[in-house]
């Protein structure tokens, strides 16, 4: 096989992959490897691993060990500092490269994130719990839409056999009630036509829904804009995923409303080699959503997904169940991580609707 073809399988890998030389310089990073370091092949090819991973110090001996042995070694757990304060908890397995004729050794070393393994179980346990619950709406909303509209009928020829103006009143209020609660448990339902799907420029949303947002709280809040203008367009509804984004920044903005110095980030990103539910994609489109308001409490973050929870006492608790529905008509996935201070929303959707392969990662 050529180079590139080793390359390609190398990229394809999901697991992140360094090869190192004797001198413990970095010969080779594969994609997976970038995403998981943060840094890029043009910038990590030729440096010491210790300008890459900080305090490598700390396994350095165990890979000296490694070369002049001759023998291949796994760690479990073991946390990687990376540049800016960043860290990374990951199983690593080192393996030796033989380069013949008696050629210097390398180190192969494969990298896998616990992070993203916990994730996709996160996922798959959200995902049916999600299913669950949508189920039993379904069904409710059948078993309540029914007498509900026996009750309207009812009430209507009741309020035209009325022989007083003043009796319809009453008669109203029950035909008026009664569409309120087929509409609430119309948006318990979500979305029920299908996706229009065409390409959809995401930073155009996202301005879209700013001014949206603004014209209810206008400057009030601070906008951050992390955008990657290189990103290209991802097929979606765009009126959906408007609705999505919408109320995860009215729940961000009223969230903020005693905050000192309310901001909002908008962070835009390519994810590559990314598992949501049981597919794997090349790429997806990763969009942060981030507040510096008071947090989530914790036992409400589980269930924020759910319908009809809700962290204010005059929320509806409706907003993020249809946020969620709405990401999974596309095939997508939302989170949320917490803690007082910064809430972040992380919305991950592919890039195009039909192009995933099933794994059994999950």
């Amino acid at each position: 096989m050529s180079m590139d073809t080793y390359k390609q399988i190398l990229d394809n890998m999901m697991t992140a992959v360094l090869v190192i030389d004797e001198d413990l310089r970095i010969e080779n990073v594969n994609s997976a490897a970038e995403d998981l370091l943060h840094t890029s092949a043009a910038h990590a090819i030729g440096l010491p691993l210790h300008q890459l991973i900080m305090r490598a110090d700390e396994i350095i001996p165990s890979l000296q060990n490694a070369l002049e042995e001759g023998q291949p070694y796994t760690e479990r757990e073991a946390t990687l500092r990376l540049p800016d304060n960043v860290t990374e908890d990951v199983d690593f397995t080192v393996s030796i490269l033989n380069r013949p004729p008696d050629g210097p050794r390398s180190l192969v070393l494969e990298l896998q994130a616990l992070a993203r393994l916990k994730r996709i179980n996160k996922d798959g346990a959200s995902f049916a719990r999600q299913e669950t619950a949508r189920q039993l709406i379904r069904g409710l909303a059948h078993e309540v839409k029914n007498p509900l509209g026996g009750i309207r009928g009812a009430a209507q020829l009741l309020e035209r056999e009325l022989p007083e103006e003043d009796l319809k009143e009453y008669t109203s209020v029950i035909i008026s009630e009664a569409d309120r609660l087929k509409e609430l448990v119309d948006r318990m339902l979500g979305p029920q036509r299908e996706l229009n799907i065409t390409p959809v420029n995401i930073l155009k949303v996202f301005e879209h829904v700013i001014q949206l947002i603004e014209v209810e709280r206008p400057n009030t809040i601070t906008w951050i804009r992390d955008y990657d203008p290189s990103l290209p367009h991802v097929e979606a509804d765009e009126s959906q995923i408007i609705q999505a984004i919408l109320n995860i920044l009215r729940n961000a903005s009223q969230a903020l409303q005693n905050t000192d110095e309310p901001q909002i980030l908008l962070r835009s990103r390519v994810v590559r080699q990314f598992t949501i539910g049981a597919c794997r994609h090349r790429m997806v489109m990763q969009i942060d959503i981030a507040d510096n308001g008071p947090g989530i409490d914790k036992d409400l973050e589980e269930r924020i997904f759910f319908p009809m929870i809700s962290g204010r006492p005059d929320g509806s608790g409706l907003g993020l169940a249809i946020t969620q529905n709405i990401i999974s008509q596309h095939h997508g996935s939302i989170q949320v991580n917490s803690r007082p201070g910064q809430t972040c929303f992380s919305i991950y959707l592919p890039f195009q609707q039909a192009v995933a392969s099933p794994t059994r990662e999950s």
